[in-house]
């Protein structure tokens, strides 16, 4: 599909975590649908095999960058560069994030295991979103998804997870007040809040086989797991000019979990 064709043609879209999972399927979505995609990960050997996936299909990234999302001067690099290649950013996914540490309240460390989580979560998604504010707003139609969770409204019985709610509930609450301030410039932020996606990230948790991987297949109202296109669907959606008036909204992407 040329870059003039599709649901995303004409449109500047920066996507991390394009490496593998939920990142990995948004900058493919998007690249088959026209838009210009800046893949950024801190692997660049796994962006970089995203991007061969890609131009293999017929739409090549615009460009594969390298980023520490949370180092508050190599984002500031990132968007100078995006900025002195592009001029603006018309999309900003940030899929991007670190393994959060899981554990109980009473066995978990501050140091090494809560801040950690919450700067890979939470710290790294507002370093981005500031850093490209003036981008977004020099596109005029700016559109930002964040990425909360079904952890964002409910616990686990199975798996201490209270840095990771945290972490997800903040992305929740500042994305509703990121749609505020940016609504006068119409730059419109979303979430996406996803139930148990099969990644590399959660295969390597151990949530996608075995017992705990039932007890959620059960719980939810379609009896699967999701999957990273699933979830590229609804930021195909919400990064186009196709969800114009929708802003400062979430969207459960989970089977129906927090439904039942």
């Amino acid at each position: 599909m040329s870059s003039t064709q599709g649901r995303m043609a004409d449109r500047v879209a920066v996507v991390t975590g394009v490496g593998s999972g939920i990142g990995q399927g948004v900058a493919l979505r998007y690249a088959a649908e026209g838009a210009a995609v800046v893949a950024v990960d801190i692997d660049l050997g796994s962006a970089e095999t995203t991007a061969a996936r890609s131009a293999e299909a017929g739409a090549p990234f615009a460009s594969v960058l390298r980023c520490d999302l949370t180092d508050p001067s190599d984002v500031r690099r990132l968007t100078g560069e995006i900025d002195r290649a592009h001029g603006r950013v018309d999309t900003l996914v940030n899929a991007g994030a670190i393994q959060p540490h899981m554990g109980p309240v009473w066995e978990m460390d501050y140091e090494s295991a809560f801040r950690p989580t919450i700067v890979g979560e939470v710290d790294l998604v507002f370093l981005l979103c500031q850093a490209a504010w003036p981008l977004l707003r020099a596109s005029g139609r700016g559109a930002v998804i964040n990425f909360a969770s079904v952890n964002s409204f409910r616990g686990s019985r199975h798996m201490g997870m209270v840095a990771h709610t945290a972490g997800k509930g903040a992305i929740l609450a500042m994305s509703r007040q990121l749609a505020i301030e940016g609504g006068p410039d119409n730059i419109r932020v979303n979430t996406i809040a996803p139930g148990l996606v099969q990644t590399d990230a959660t295969k390597a948790a151990g949530a996608t086989d075995g017992d705990l991987a039932s007890t959620i297949v059960a719980r939810t109202l379609l009896g699967r797991l999701g999957v990273p296109e699933d979830v590229a669907q609804c930021a195909l959606w919400l990064g186009s000019d196709e969800s114009s008036w929708v802003t400062g909204a979430n969207v459960p992407i989970d089977g129906g979990v927090t439904a039942a």
